[in-house]
């Protein structure tokens, strides 16, 4: 799988290159700015585009402006965008769009390599890929609005339904069946007014308008 990075701290771009080398991936770019990203998308054609948020020249978001342009020109390249702080306006701009293939986690979660190259494996192959801590700040602002109705044990599920993770998945982490998950995810459905279609595309519906209130 070929693989673009833009991330302006030297350091972190290296050591992001050889974990994923290591792993099997083909790097054909490693930037440190987004208009270098734009670039080597468009040439390259990559699976999947690793960029940070806050890029030169301005350190604002200029990495995010440019995974949503990617999003927009290449929709067939994978985007997971990193953070180093939970900056919710940016997962939000981010998810209010096309969800397949698309993830956001913070910076923290490349030095668990096990989680961090499940993240690039899930997205690439098409999965939503959420940062649990982005989860659960979104889920505290969400208090007292009328989605109160989801019970404590639905928003666990929620949560691990935002980071990618089957029915299998989720009764691991959760220590329950899946049919106890399977029940869990339909009362979600339900309480959310998200009629019958696609099971996947429900599931990204119920985690965005959860979180997007």
């Amino acid at each position: 799988m070929r693989i673009v990075i833009a991330e302006d701290a030297v350091l972190l771009r290296v050591g992001i290159v050889r974990l994923l080398e290591a792993e099997g991936y083909e790097v054909v770019a490693a930037v440190g700015d987004a208009e270098a990203l734009l670039a080597a998308v468009e040439e390259h054609r990559p699976a999947l585009a690793l960029t940070d948020v806050r890029m030169p020249p301005g350190f604002r978001d200029e990495g995010l402006q440019a995974a949503l342009k990617i999003r927009e020109r290449f929709p067939e390249v994978a985007v997971l965008v990193l953070s180093q702080y939970v900056e919710e306006r940016y997962a939000v701009r981010l998810l209010s769009g096309r969800t397949r293939a698309l993830g956001y986690l913070l910076k923290d979660r490349v030095a668990d390599v096990d989680e961090f190259l499940d993240a690039v494996r899930r997205v690439a192959e098409g999965g939503t890929v959420l940062d649990p801590e982005v989860v659960s700040q979104l889920l505290v602002r969400q208090q007292g609005d009328p989605l109160e109705r989801i019970t404590a044990r639905e928003r666990d599920v929620l949560v691990l339904m935002a980071q990618g993770r089957s029915n299998a998945g989720i009764a691991a982490a959760l220590v329950v069946s899946e049919s106890a998950v399977a029940k869990h995810i339909n009362g979600i459905f339900s309480k959310l007014d998200i009629p019958p279609a696609d099971y996947d595309h429900r599931r990204v519906l119920a985690v965005l308008k959860f979180l997007n209130g």
